[in-house]
């Protein structure tokens, strides 16, 4: 009998979680624990050598940790999952499977400024070095792509400005070139799009952000498509070539399409330790359950604002995929259908000084460096978190000196756009209710 596939929000609140098989627990344990007892001598040498699946140490493999695997996994239609300490854990452990010194990544310039921050300064320092082309001409990805180019990477939905990729034609060729895509899909989150059904072949969030939902848990995880022939070409030998610290074996051909996700566990968090904590595993997942939910509301409440501001006279622009005026706006209707997400970017009138009014001046809304919270989140980006960038990438990142991040909420709409009025009001003197 074949099993009936089930929904979204079925997945979001059951998959990889049963109730616990030495209490009865129905809601995930917190495992928290460093390691696990062994049942003998010969289990104990299974486990090392990666012949039987199993629990040897929390840095490897956890328990809680490891329905949080299985529940984005089956989310985003990905084979395997490997969890981690934060987003930018993942982007590292992402790549490490397949990046030697001297290799490099094609990424889009519309990306969090932290990201261009990690690939175009810290990457360098594992001999790795990121070209980055503007995405909205696919072509210039093919363009950038030389014999040491091992992966391309971009954000669908770019923070913080709402760009939105043609992922299906940078996916294209990115299977041309014979290397796999990478997608951060953390400000979209699978309720939104599913970038594997889109020819992506490795999926990256940030599980601190929409998928935990709730400001309290710091993590990341990587997706696996399972899709990609590592023994396609000599490019990946971590992955196609005889591993010498586990005897020999190849494990693209001894795991087959699970062999990226067993070496980001065997090998990556082996090494790099940057595992995900069992706690904030357990935290993310109760945040998942609600997640199909919350991004309804998240889309709902940011276009309202997004309209709100687009009228504003304190307002130069609005770049918001959800608006008929943006340019990819036909391209979030085809792509992102249920919306296009609660992130996204205004510029204030008066610039710099006046952004930076703004953000002082709000009230409801939290003045930090984080999205995806159920609390609406605001910041200048230019003086944080694009700072370390030049004047001219932080234009290019869509994050220039009168640009303004929002980060929408679940609140009560009528009191969402009530504080960005009044705050608009005090940054832009004589503007308040200018929408009305």
């Amino acid at each position: 009998m074949t099993e009936r596939k089930r929904g979204f929000d079925t997945l979001s609140i059951h998959a990889g979680a049963s109730p616990d098989p030495a209490t009865g627990a129905r809601q995930t344990p917190i495992y928290q624990t460093t390691s696990f007892v062994f049942d003998d001598v010969d289990h104990a040498a299974s486990l090392f050598n990666l012949q039987v699946p199993g629990f040897i140490y929390s840095r490897l493999t956890n328990p809680t940790v490891a329905v949080l695997e299985e529940r984005v996994a089956a989310l985003e239609g990905g084979r395997g999952a490997t969890a981690t300490a934060s987003g930018h854990a993942a982007q590292i452990l992402a790549l490490f499977p397949f990046m030697q010194p001297g290799d490099e990544i094609v990424a889009s310039n519309k990306l969090y400024g932290g990201s261009i921050n990690q690939m175009g300064h810290s990457y360098k320092k594992f001999g790795w070095n990121a070209v980055f082309v503007d995405p909205d001409e696919p072509k210039n990805f093919e363009r950038a792509i030389t014999p040491k180019t091992k992966a391309i990477f971009i954000e669908i939905l770019a923070n913080p400005g709402g760009v939105i990729v043609d992922v299906d034609a940078v996916a294209a060729i990115a299977k041309r070139a014979g290397i796999p895509l990478l997608v951060d899909n953390t400000m979209a989150t699978p309720y939104l799009i599913h970038p594997i059904e889109h020819g992506a072949d490795i999926v990256i969030h940030s599980t601190t952000k929409f998928l935990s939902g709730n400001g309290t848990s710091i993590g990341g995880i990587v997706v696996d498509s399972g899709k990609f022939d590592w023994l396609k070409s000599d490019k990946f030998p971590s992955l196609s070539k005889p591993a010498p610290e586990y005897h020999g074996l190849t494990f693209a051909e001894t795991f087959g399409d699970l062999a990226y996700t067993i070496y980001g566990h065997a090998v990556g968090l082996r090494d790099l330790g940057a595992s995900q904590s069992p706690f904030n595993a357990f935290l993310t997942l109760l945040g998942i359950e609600t997640l199909a939910l919350r991004m309804e509301r998240h889309c709902a409440n940011a276009l309202a604002v997004a309209q709100f501001l687009e009228k504003h006279k304190a307002v130069a622009w609005v770049s918001y995929a959800g608006l008929a005026s943006s340019k990819y706006h036909a391209r979030a209707k085809a792509l992102l259908p249920k919306g296009a997400g609660s992130v996204f970017t205004f510029g204030v009138k008066g610039g710099y000084s006046a952004g930076v009014k703004l953000v002082e001046s709000v009230e409801l809304f939290s003045h930090l460096a984080n999205v995806g919270d159920t609390r609406s989140l605001i910041i200048h980006p230019s003086s944080t978190t694009h700072r370390q960038l030049t004047e001219a990438q932080q234009i290019a990142a869509g994050a220039g000196p009168d640009v303004v991040r929002l980060s929408i909420g679940l609140e009560s709409i009528d009191d969402i756009l009530a504080d960005l009025d009044r705050a608009l009001g005090v940054a832009a003197p004589g503007s308040a209710r200018a929408a009305e």
